[in-house]
């Protein structure tokens, strides 16, 4: 039997003396490479905790402690150690474990979180909850990254941890210098300063043992030294970034040394008041493939070939290619333009454009809110900013888009990746939130491109506005084939007429949902009795709504919407708006995302589970056809006739 598989739940990690911990470790590391080069997912971060990990859960008695992750896609060893090793093999997929920690799946899973930098408020909440309730003996400890601390709330969060003098909040760092990439910012560079402290602090140790055992001078000399130690720390790691904020600070500590790591723990446990255990750690730990790749150190991967690390499969184009490529065409064209990530400049794509323009690209961290307003203050002095993330992401900074953005109608563009359902990540990664957030700022566009030829000409349109912010949001994954227009209405593209005309519906769909829609409209074409004619729209710029879109609805009898976004205050409520506005009396249904969180799962399985695939929305159609049907042409002309008095006044 391993040494996994003697393993029952954590407690029993105390019994294993240090030989057994070095085995667990190796057995750990051999089960993640394994099954996560199978399942994909966040293979290098929890590669580089395995040591920790297995640490924390010695020292400290979960689920009564309580122990949070941020961000918890390193959680995946603490699952392991918690009795969900078997089930590793189903990471992400439909009914198998989540990918982050998740209070279904064991009480070991305190919150949900992977939205960065969130942990420590919640240590804090944890332990003032605890000892008002006569639970002070009890830890609460976050791990977070260095990349997490680049976050403004981390440092809220923190101020308040200081002043409350909990004795019972363990805060351990987790620095393996990045986030995705490397770790930017001035607390990266105070952290490299701890890191080289360390060298000094093993130097003066061996110093000390040494001249303590000279005869008479030796403890003299021992104290000398002592303060030079002392004076050198100051000087090259300026510790009281942590101490005047009223926080012990341990370290740095080999977070590879199980031994280490838990001598630092239980010391933490000892002192009064708040402690930061600071360790160093390497991302990919174990695993040369990981180790050596630069990009990433392996922080997210696809199904891989365990052994070198390679694809499987070979990628097509991605959405976040087609961006990324002309974005650089753009950057060449226009001196002006520049580039703002939030610490994940490789995953949205802008690589290329620091490439090439290394001086216009600009890495604030995990910082969005800050990412809007700083692309504010450079729009304000002639340039024209793009801020690229992922739209979940985006609903952090929504106070600075209305207030900083919009309020001095600034000429940013925000391009949201991974917009609509993203899927095995899980509810927090979605996308689907932001078309519903920006359609109540005031002034501001928002385009959906269909495919990549829609995404580089919107793309181009949107920087080309220089009085209002614009929103460019596009799916996870392959970019689909172009999907031509037959003609343009207003702003939209006209993507397909079916069956008799004049049409009997008007079928939008937004963004990559257009060619959904387009193969429901044949199907509906193929299927309807009696036969109903479609019209199929991309309405490209989902805000405003073009009245040209609401003119052409007038001429329907039935207008069905279809996106990848939340239903509440989505595109289909903002159309049913402007045709109320405009008095066209013509009946709307809209597909899209219920307001409720999705289940991970693949992104096909979930837009099939809600329908959102060309066979159901053909069979939704078709059901509304037969309920309107006869009464069709009574309601269109109607329409037309309250669409021609709109456009006479």
């Amino acid at each position: 039997m391993s040494v996994l598989e003697s393993l029952h739940n954590p407690s029993d990690l105390r019994a294993l003396d240090p030989f057994q911990l070095h085995c667990l470790a190796a057995e750990i590391r051999e089960l993640l490479i394994s099954q996560v080069s199978r399942t994909g997912g966040h293979l290098g971060p929890n590669l580089g905790v395995v040591e920790l990990t297995i640490a924390l859960h010695a020292e400290f008695d979960s689920p009564r402690d309580r122990i949070l992750f941020d961000t918890g896609h390193q959680s995946y060893v603490h699952k392991i150690l918690t009795g969900r090793a078997g089930q590793l093999d189903s990471l992400r997929r439909r009914g198998g474990l989540s990918g982050y920690p998740s209070r279904a799946e064991s009480p070991h899973d305190v919150i949900e979180n992977s939205h960065a930098s969130t942990a420590l408020s919640y240590a804090f909440g944890l332990a003032e909850a605890q000892a008002l309730n006569g639970q002070g003996h009890q830890q609460v400890v976050a791990v977070i990254g260095d990349g997490a601390l680049t976050g403004g709330m981390a440092w809220e969060a923190l101020n308040n941890i200081a002043a409350s003098g909990k004795r019972n909040v363990v805060i351990v760092v987790n620095d393996n210098g990045r986030s995705y990439a490397p770790t930017v910012g001035g607390l990266a560079e105070h952290l490299g300063r701890l890191r080289t402290a360390s060298e000094y602090e093993r130097l003066l140790e061996s110093g000390k043992r040494a001249t303590r055992s000279i005869p008479v001078v030796g403890e003299a000399v021992y104290r000398g030294l002592h303060g030079v130690k002392s004076g050198l720390k100051e000087l090259t790691a300026p510790q009281a970034l942590f101490g005047d904020l009223g926080l012990k600070y341990l370290g740095p500590v080999d977070g590879h040394s199980i031994t280490a790591m838990r001598a630092a723990l239980q010391q933490a446990r000892e002192y009064d008041r708040p402690v930061i255990v600071h360790c160093i750690t390497r991302k990919g730990a174990g695993h040369p493939p990981a180790e050596q790749h630069e990009a990433d150190r392996f922080h997210g991967i696809g199904v891989v070939d365990p052994a070198t690390g390679l694809p499987l499969s070979p990628a097509g184009p991605s959405w976040t290619g087609v961006f990324g490529k002309e974005l650089v065409a753009l950057g060449a064209e226009r001196e002006d333009l520049v580039a703002i990530t939030a610490a994940m400049r490789g995953p949205v794509g802008l690589d290329g454009f620091a490439e090439a323009f290394p001086d216009r690209v600009y890495d604030v961290g995990i910082a969005e809110q800050h990412a809007v307003t700083s692309a504010v203050g450079m729009s304000l002095g002639g340039l024209h900013p793009v801020v690229a993330v992922y739209a979940t992401f985006l609903n952090r900074a929504f106070d600075q888009v209305l207030m900083d953005a919009a309020l001095h109608r600034a000429g940013i563009t925000i391009v949201l990746d991974r917009a609509g359902i993203t899927g095995d990540d899980g509810a927090s990664h979605n996308g689907m939130w932001d078309m519903s957030l920006l359609q109540v700022v005031p002034g501001l566009r928002i385009a959906a491109p269909r495919d990549g030829a829609t995404l580089r000409a919107e793309l181009r349109e949107a920087v080309a506005v220089r009085d209002a912010p614009t929103v460019v949001r596009f799916p996870k994954g392959a970019v689909p084939a172009d999907l031509p227009a037959l003609e343009r209405v207003g702003v939209a593209d006209v993507l397909a007429r079916t069956g008799p005309q004049p049409p009997d519906v008007l079928l939008v769909g937004v963004g990559p949902m257009a060619a959904v829609a387009v193969d429901a409209a044949q199907r509906v074409a193929r299927t309807a009795d009696p036969a109903a004619g479609v019209t199929v729209v991309d309405p490209r710029w989902a805000k405003p709504v073009d009245p040209a879109l609401v003119e052409l609805a007038a001429q329907h009898s039935l207008i069905v919407t279809v996106e990848d976004n939340s239903l509440a205050g989505g595109f289909g409520s903002a159309l049913a708006q402007a045709l109320r506005e405009a008095r066209v009396d013509v009946p709307l249904r809209s597909f899209g995302i219920p307001s409720r969180f999705l289940d991970h799962a693949s992104r096909g399985e979930i837009l099939k589970d809600l329908g959102l695939t060309a066979e159901a929305l053909a069979d939704s159609v078709l059901t509304e056809l037969a309920h309107l049907q006869p009464c069709s042409r009574a309601a269109r002309s109607t329409g037309l006739v309250l669409a021609e008095g709109a456009r006479a006044r």
